[in-house]
């Protein structure tokens, strides 16, 4: 049942569960996935928490606790979901320490609200790599403009960051950017930078759902030719991004060489992470983006459907990336002739990723609170 999932490890793809709930932790799933899936890491998001939450009794016991100390609903939410990140981190500290740290991380993420504030975002990554207090937690950033010098102040504070919502080339050339310019200021600050990673969450599906949509709208023959090929020319050519800084798994193409001087100093490569990666259309296989994404040294972060699907029917025949640059660029020049803007495609999807985490946080808050009123003993 899982000889694929053992393949795609074995490839050099570091398979996350993306999913995180208190009845998953204390039945004992996760260690099971671990144990017998091959996943080597945990994300997480707001929605996650905000299902987690709303649906069984799992917190109530956390829940009736917070509500006898009639602690605000924010401050409820930031101890329930740092509780599950603490013991899920707990549960995967032995991959941390087989990998030397680079797998058995769990993701965090900042409150959404502050997408757009550098400052505050920074201030809220520091607060919560000191409520979760270990050291396999990934504190998750988004890559708006803002987010940006934030994840170089977070990594130059020695803090390692899930860079998150990544839909365009252009947006994740300065992630990278960003990230090698934290760790010249961890550097400079006496940080070891051995001890600092991070990855970088590209975003695959949304691509595909959004850019077909505008080519059934065109409707034409040469439309539907290319329908469900952007998403993979996408992050394929990001691929291509990364090898250009960090350099090739196999040597054969060289880092950067701001990069090539930090390497020296024992720096960590940003993994590329391809995120949101359960197919949305269901005229496509359901391992679509997990089969046609295999590169060495990345990460898939898999709802647990997708998971089991590539367990079942996965098709891993080796690196389907670094042989296809070529193809991809062309599909997605062949969408701009089409009068396809990319331009647009992916600023619509940034400014769609942040409004709908800002919503599920919104949800997620309205959730405890109900249970928190739920919990709150009757007054005399």
């Amino acid at each position: 049942m899982t000889d694929a999932l053992k393949r795609l490890s074995d490839e050099g793809v570091a398979i996350w569960l993306d999913d995180l709930s208190r009845k998953r932790i204390t039945s004992g799933n996760l260690a099971e996935l671990i144990d017998q899936q091959h996943v080597v890491g945990v994300t997480t998001n707001p929605s996650i928490f905000q299902k987690a939450i709303s649906q069984g009794d799992g917190y109530d016991q956390q829940l009736a606790d917070l509500a006898v100390r009639g602690v605000t609903v924010e401050e409820a939410v930031r101890m329930i979901t740092t509780a599950d990140v603490r013991d899920a981190a707990d549960i995967l500290r032995p991959v941390f320490d087989a990998t030397d740290g680079q797998d058995g991380r769990v993701s965090i993420e900042v409150d959404p609200r502050l997408a757009h504030r550098t400052d505050a975002t920074v201030a809220e990554a520091k607060q919560l790599a000191w409520l979760v207090d270990r050291p396999n937690t990934l504190i998750k950033i988004p890559a708006t403009e803002a987010g940006l010098p934030a994840i170089t102040e977070t990594i130059g504070r020695g803090i390692s960051v899930n860079v998150t919502l990544i839909f365009s080339l252009e947006r994740y050339r300065k992630v990278m950017e960003a990230y090698v310019a934290g760790l010249e200021k961890a550097k400079a600050a006496g940080i070891d930078l051995s001890t600092i990673y991070s990855v970088a969450s590209f975003f695959v599906s949304r691509v595909d759902t959004e850019i077909d949509k505008r080519l059934d709208g065109l409707g034409t023959d040469e439309a539907k030719q290319l329908k469900g090929k952007a998403a993979l020319a996408n992050a394929r050519l990001a691929y291509q991004a990364y090898e250009e800084v960090f350099g090739s798994a196999d040597g054969s193409v060289a880092p950067s060489e701001r990069f090539a001087a930090l390497d020296k100093a024992q720096a960590n490569r940003q993994r590329p992470l391809w995120a949101s990666t359960g197919v949305k259309d269901p005229a496509y296989k359901d391992t679509l983006y997990v089969d046609d994404l295999v590169a060495p040294g990345t990460v898939n972060t898999m709802p647990e459907a997708t998971l089991e699907a590539t367990a079942a029917r996965g098709q891993i025949t080796g690196d389907t990336v670094r042989a296809t640059y070529a193809q991809a660029q062309a599909d997605l020049d062949a969408l701009a002739a089409i009068g396809i803007s990319y331009d647009d495609v992916v600023r619509l999807l940034e400014e769609e990723g942040v409004s709908k985490f800002e919503a599920s946080w919104t949800d997620l808050l309205k959730s405890t609170e109900a249970e928190l009123k739920r919990l709150t003993p009757a007054k005399d």
